[in-house]
């Protein structure tokens, strides 16, 4: 299917600061706080070479990208239990903040309302000094 004639592609950078005119993205030590104080639930969406590599974010739920409207879907069948409602505040947390832009509008067009991603993903947090653990380590 090929676009509408006065239609032009948008390349990635350009739909990225489109798509991130939509809603306001947070901080890594925002999203701490937030999850801390059981305001917002973390949902760290790398693939698990990454997390394996680099760690993980204690107290965040991981959803691989290709499962997260299944799962975060509150109407869905396969929603998790933290899926309570469309109000929920979700922080979308990929490796450096990019695929996470595009998966919070993906969980907008859900009616996921609050949902926003980190600034700088995994490796802002990390660098921040903020705590993660090994992979093999039990929380």
């Amino acid at each position: 299917m090929s676009a509408a004639p006065h239609q032009h592609p948008v390349g990635i950078d350009e739909l990225l600061e489109r798509v991130r005119t939509g809603y306001r993205r947070v901080e890594a030590r925002e999203a701490y706080d937030t999850a801390r104080t059981g305001e917002a639930l973390l949902v760290d969406i790398r693939y698990a070479a990454l997390r394996e590599r680099d760690g993980l974010i204690p107290g965040a739920v991981v959803i691989e990208r290709n499962e997260l409207e299944w799962r975060l879907d509150p109407q869905g069948s396969h929603r998790l239990p933290e899926a309570t409602g469309h109000d929920l505040r979700i922080v979308l947390i990929c490796n450096e903040g990019y695929a996470s832009s595009l998966a919070a509008v993906s969980l907008h067009q859900l009616g996921l309302h609050r949902a926003t991603d980190l600034i700088g993903g995994f490796q802002s947090w990390r660098s921040t000094g903020l705590p993660v653990t090994p992979s093999g380590a039990r929380p």
